[in-house]
């Protein structure tokens, strides 16, 4: 990927925090989460995280949580360093250590269940991120924020559709791609931002995109968004 790209990204998330944007991040968030294959799902699953480059993911933690009851039904640790392009991507364990994900920078157990159920992602200072997905009833724990993001058809994925905020809404933050991508993130998506933010990016907007150096799935692209 043009190093470039990386350093206008930078720049925005800078000057996000400049503008002090309540809904603009700083830390580590769920990009994209594949947890429903046509067909098995082992090896085929992944978690796609999205930060500041070279910032280590140990100590972090990613949890499945049941919605029916609430318990954490998988905990995985994460190790590694996230990669230049700020995209680190957990494909799930195939046997033997190894994934189907192509450009996995990190395997393990990451085939969660179909919705409704949350994924979590915890640091040693508490909750970083957390995404809802599904129809939660009455009676079930939504352990997301705000409203559940889609519970996608087999074969699709959930993505975050800027990864440069969090709204703390799941409906709002993720929308619903036909083909996963697993290790590339959208140019900034049309998600309102401040004003000054706006001001400072537009002549950057058309331009800026993070997408690894790697080739992604042909015909990845955003079918429906939750709440437009």
């Amino acid at each position: 990927m043009p190093r470039q790209n990386v350093c206008l990204a930078l720049c925005l998330m800078g000057a996000a925090l400049v503008f002090s944007a309540p809904a603009v991040v700083a830390g580590t968030l769920i990009s994209e989460l594949f947890y429903d294959a046509s067909g098995s799902d082992t090896g085929l699953a992944f978690v796609e995280l999205f930060g500041m480059p070279g910032e280590s993911v140990d100590g972090l933690v990613l949890e499945g949580i049941n919605g029916q009851n609430g318990s954490v039904y998988t905990s995985l640790a994460l190790a590694g360093v996230i990669p230049a392009d700020g995209v680190f991507v957990i494909g799930d364990d195939a046997g033997g250590g190894a994934s189907l994900v192509p450009g996995s920078d990190m395997v393990g157990d990451v085939d969660y269940q179909n919705g409704p159920d949350s994924v979590v992602l915890r640091g040693p200072g508490g909750i970083l991120d957390a995404l809802g997905y599904g129809s939660f009833g009455p009676t079930d724990t939504f352990a997301g924020e705000g409203a559940a993001a889609p519970d996608p058809p087999a074969g699709s994925s959930i993505a975050r559709l800027n990864p440069l905020l969090d709204t703390d809404d799941n409906s709002v933050d993720f929308g619903v791609l036909d083909v996963p991508t697993p290790g590339t993130v959208p140019a900034l998506a049309s998600v309102p931002l401040p004003a000054a933010f706006w001001l400072f990016g537009a002549g950057l907007l058309g331009i800026w995109s993070v997408a690894r150096g790697r080739t992604p799935i042909p015909g990845g692209r955003v079918a429906a968004v939750a709440g437009s």
